[in-house]
């Protein structure tokens, strides 16, 4: 799980590295200690030869960890304080970032389940005489003879008529989607039966501390053999169980059904625990997608440090610059390495609530301390700063939406980002607008971090509003309630993953699949058009448990086939079936 105090010092000090003054490496190089060395991210020049590349690399001073010539981006570690200006005055190398981490989930996540469970009386979840989960605020789901016993709490299922689409297509075992997140708890009883052991892959070794001593993932004594790296069935916060579960839990009357519950998951971890996402393992986890004939990904975060990349803001220092034009860069040929290969690329758009085509205030990068004393600082960002992956070439950006329909009061959005809607809750979209969590979305949750957490009692019973039981005979399973565009996103997913499997066809090679941008057409195609609001501006209350109220007003740029809350309108699943 966790990598070793001394290796994340090391890290940190590549801050300081890039800010070095241009000069000559031999002039800038202090005699450093051993555990001083410094990880860098590298990135070649397009076309690069990779053996020359590498040298120009060791003439710096940089010794290759490891190298992803799909891409030709490699780790490098480095005792040469002045290494970044050495490397990139090599004509083969492109530019050099901290290999830090650099994403979080842009989701409800620990910090925001903490708020929740603030927010509301803590209450168990009784089963009801069927064994099967009596829901939050009194709600009780009985056993259906069509549907999985949690039907009741899918709202998302009707609103994408993903039931429906169910009698005609439920997916195929051939179809893989890939979920770059934090994990996927492979053994979760609504998981397995679809959950690929064998091409599951973990990119990421945890970070226990940042720079400035904050915990990150915490120390490896979890872990028998303090690898400080989980293996690849193995989702340690959360957040990439409820996608995996979004897009394809199965029907096998067991909780909740996903929208395509008969592909294949594939765990391509690039998150650490906490929710951010490194460099490398994000680039490695698009390639290797790539090269095992994954059919579509879903990438529920955003790229940090920086939620905004920006190659040219004066607000930012030449070291910071060049870090985000690096950035950029790097995954921006990972995303055209992974189309190439096949990849139908799906993303959240975001849960900051502001216009992604407009200027906006970035006050949250950098978000991670890759030296001691950084901190995050205001900068003023126009429409040419990009977010990635979800402004990346290729992908498919998601907005949410609740269940009236209306844009999730969280989302981002802007006319030109979104390309489609999804439902991924809004708990205040309610007739008075006071909050409802059974308005979020239901999924998949390890039942090792309810009992961590507390959520449950020690008969395994939910002791909270947000987490649900449910059980078949003797297996019983664990669901939470979340909202995020991180959640519209895997639903998004799920029914392109429908669509590969109902229009692919066999490939060279003996592969199965669809040419992405025939899923994006065809995604886009038969979504349901929805119009902006009337006057174009929707203004949002929301009563708060505490009573307080809370008001904004978002406005909707565009036409009825496209505009800046819908994209080309809300996903459909029987219609991208053809019915």
């Amino acid at each position: 799980m966790k990598r070793s105090i001394v290796i994340a010092s090391a890290v940190v000090l590549a801050a300081a590295a890039l800010a070095a003054p241009a000069a000559t490496a031999q002039a800038q190089a202090p005699a450093v200690a051993a555990d001083t060395t410094s990880e860098y991210v590298v990135l070649y020049k397009e076309g690069a030869d990779p053996a020359q590349a590498q040298k120009a690399v060791q003439a710096a001073g940089g010794s290759i960890v490891k190298v992803n010539t799909a891409v030709g981006v490699a780790t490098v570690t480095s005792g040469n304080a002045a290494f970044a200006t050495a490397v990139t005055a090599s004509p083969l190398i492109e530019g050099v970032a901290h290999n830090r981490a650099i994403g979080h989930a842009p989701a409800v996540n620990a910090r925001a389940k903490a708020a929740l469970k603030k927010a509301v009386e803590s209450r168990a979840v009784e089963k009801d005489g069927r064994g099967h989960g009596q829901g939050p605020l009194g709600i009780k789901w009985g056993k259906k003879p069509s549907a999985e016993p949690l039907d009741e709490a899918q709202w998302d299922l009707d609103q994408m008529k993903a039931n429906e689409a169910h009698k005609y297509e439920t997916g195929d075992k051939r179809v893989l989607v890939g979920i770059l997140d934090t994990g996927v708890d492979g053994t979760h009883p609504d998981i397995a039966p679809n959950f690929s052991n064998r091409l599951s892959r973990n990119f990421t070794t945890d970070v226990p501390v940042d720079a400035n001593g904050d915990v990150i993932d915490g120390p490896c004594e979890d872990e028998p053999d303090q690898s400080c790296s989980d293996p690849a069935n193995v989702d340690e916060d959360g957040h990439g169980t409820h996608v995996a579960s979004s897009i394809a839990s199965p029907l096998n009357k067991l909780g909740i059904a996903g929208v395509a519950p008969n592909v294949t998951i594939v765990n391509i971890r690039a998150g650490q625990d906490s929710g951010y996402f490194f460099l490398q393992p994000s680039v490695d986890a698009l390639t290797y997608a790539g090269d095992i004939g994954v059919d579509v990904v879903n990438m529920s975060y955003y790229i940090d440090p920086w939620l905004f990349n920006c190659v040219d803001n004066p607000a930012d220092s030449p070291a910071a610059r060049a870090e985000q034009a690096t950035i950029i860069k790097a995954t921006q040929r990972a995303l055209n390495y992974a189309h190439r290969k096949g990849v139908t690329l799906v993303g959240a758009a975001g849960n900051e609530a502001i216009d992604y085509t407009k200027t906006n205030v970035d006050s949250g990068s950098p978000d991670f301390a890759s030296e001691p004393g950084e901190v995050a600082y205001d900068r003023t960002i126009p429409p040419s700063c990009i977010s990635l992956p979800g402004e990346g070439e290729h992908v498919i950006s998601v907005s949410s939406t609740g269940i009236s329909k209306r844009k999730s009061y969280y989302s981002s959005y802007g006319n030109g980002y979104i390309d489609v809607a999804a439902p991924g809750g809004d708990v205040y979209d309610t007739p008075g607008n006071t909050r409802d969590i059974t308005r979020a979305t239901l999924s998949a949750y390890p039942e090792s971090l309810a009992r961590a957490n507390g959520e449950i009692d020690e008969n395994g019973d939910p002791t909270v509003e947000y987490v649900v039981k449910d059980c078949k005979g003797t297996t019983c399973a664990y669901y939470q309630y979340l909202q995020g565009t991180s959640m519209a996103s895997p639903r998004a997913a799920g029914v392109a993953a429908l669509i590969v499997s109902k229009y692919g066809r066999p490939t060279w090679g003996g592969g199965f699949g669809l040419d992405p941008d025939q899923v994006e057409a065809r995604l886009k195609a038969t979504a349901v058009k929805t119009p902006c609001p009337p006057g174009g501006v929707y203004n949002y209350t929301r009563i708060t448990p505490a009573g307080a109220t809370v008001t904004a007003s978002h406005t909707c740029e565009g036409n009825t086939f496209r505009n800046g809350f819908y994209g080309s309108g809300i996903v459909n699943a029987l219609k991208a079936v053809g019915h």
